[in-house]
């Protein structure tokens, strides 16, 4: 449905500005301005806790409506493919990460990556491999599932921060799922602005590619900075190295993703048993813990789908595109509106194709009404989603990368140096963009 159809209440962003104010005002406050030794401030204040407090602000927003009919607009919400999906890679890859962890296949793979790419060649090689598999994959947050464990180990083997390995893996993964052709935020912005997959990608691809090699470049840098034994000697077991080379090349042949990752919890499983590393209880055991941890990120997708659910029915959805349309004229403008729409319907949704998908429509209309190439709708639809996705610390790129890291979300930001670079690579495509060819049209 056309959000612009809908009442507009900027009042129905509440959910989103409490979230913040409880989420990071706690972490912040007990990490920096009241810090106790050996506890981390953003452990403090659970994620969960923070959204279950913004939906029940959410729900009393919602008056004129009984309890029931409020829990079905959350169902609705829920019961949405996307997140239905996204609950299921996310019980899969917490197989995945706790099989593979516990076989030794994670610690073997990140020392045979460092025996081929020396130490000071590690942290850029890893940012590289996201990029590629998650072009092949089509999906940023299996990309993370695989190569995060392997950027844990190769920062534990050397003097690398292990937030800065993540978040390296992290930025490699929205590269790649921004311009890959089977990744549902591509599918969604190109079919949503009736462009071909070509096109799009090609004007993806100018934006992308000197934020990727300017992120490669600072990894070069702080690589060679980092002091570290480049001629250590790492041991690993080639067997236990199998699983990921099959998982990663079933990635590059574009195979679905929950398949992928089931046929690697199957794979480590009988490597695992194989070479002595795992034993029938140690398996079970690593599936446990390993689902386990995926909890909190479960619940959290249920969470903001069901917040989303009742702030698009309060009107905040229609509120941002009715200030957006007021507030910018011109292409340029045109393309910022675009932009920041997308931009905010992802923090309000933490999901980017499902913030495609709801500013699809005001993004058609503004491109048509602002002369905006709708291949350039398309891409801004998409390069905004990632963007947003990529940076928020309750998204999933972030939740299960730092699950699988045992560390706080909030610690990978200031590492995102492609998600920044991206940012500010559209932006200049933004201001110096030429007039659109008289051929382009619409499908």
């Amino acid at each position: 449905m056309n959000v612009t159809s809908q009442k507009s209440s900027g009042l129905a962003l509440l959910p989103i500005i409490v979230f913040l104010v409880i989420y990071l005002g706690a972490g912040i406050y007990f990490e920096y301005i009241n810090p106790t030794h050996g506890q981390k401030g953003f452990y403090v204040m659970s994620v969960v806790v923070a959204f279950f407090v913004a939906l029940i602000v959410a729900l009393l927003q919602t008056r004129g409506s009984s309890f029931d009919e409020k829990i079905r607009l959350c169902a609705r919400g829920i019961g949405d493919e996307n997140i239905a999906i996204m609950i299921f890679i996310f019980i899969a890859a917490g197989c995945f990460s706790g099989v593979a962890q516990a076989a030794g296949g994670a610690e073997s793979t990140a020392n045979m990556l460092l025996t081929i790419l020396p130490g000071r060649f590690a942290l850029p090689g890893l940012f590289l491999i996201a990029c590629l598999i998650s072009m092949a994959m089509g999906t940023s947050v299996g990309t993370i599932t695989v190569l995060a464990p392997i950027a844990l180990n190769v920062a534990q083997s050397t003097a690398l921060s292990v937030p800065l390995s993540i978040a390296t893996v992290v930025g490699g993964a929205m590269f790649g799922d921004n311009l890959s052709f089977i990744s549902d935020t591509t599918i969604a912005a190109t079919k949503t602005q009736g462009v071909a997959m070509i096109d799009k990608f090609i004007t993806n691809f100018k934006i992308a590619l000197p934020a990727a090699i300017g992120s490669f470049a600072i990894l070069v840098i702080i690589s060679f900075r980092t002091p570290m034994n480049v001629d250590l000697h790492y041991d690993f077991n080639v067997w236990q190295v199998i699983p990921y080379i099959v998982v990663l090349i079933a990635s590059l042949c574009r195979f679905n993703v929950f398949g992928v990752l089931c046929a690697g919890v199957v794979l480590f499983s009988l490597v695992g048993l194989a070479t002595g590393s795992l034993n029938g209880m140690t398996m079970l055991t690593a599936f446990k813990e390993g689902t386990a941890g995926m909890n909190e990120t479960i619940i959290v997708a249920i969470l903001v789908a069901a917040i989303g659910a009742l702030i698009k029915n309060n009107g905040g959805f229609a509120w941002i595109v009715e200030k957006i349309k007021t507030h910018f004229n011109g292409r340029r403008g045109g393309s910022f509106g675009i932009g920041l729409l997308t931009l905010f319907m992802d923090i309000a949704t933490a999901n980017n194709t499902v913030a495609i998908v709801m500013a699809a429509p005001i993004a058609r209309d503004i491109s048509k009404e602002f002369d905006i190439e709708p291949r350039q709708a398309a891409s801004l639809l998409d390069t905004f989603s990632c963007i947003g996705q990529g940076i928020i610390p309750y998204g999933a790129q972030l939740l299960i990368a730092a699950s699988i890291a045992k560390i706080s979300a909030v610690a990978i930001m200031p590492f995102l140096f492609y998600q920044f670079l991206l940012f500010v690579c559209v932006i200049i495509a933004i201001l110096v963009q030429h007039k659109p060819h008289k051929a382009t049209s619409r499908a």
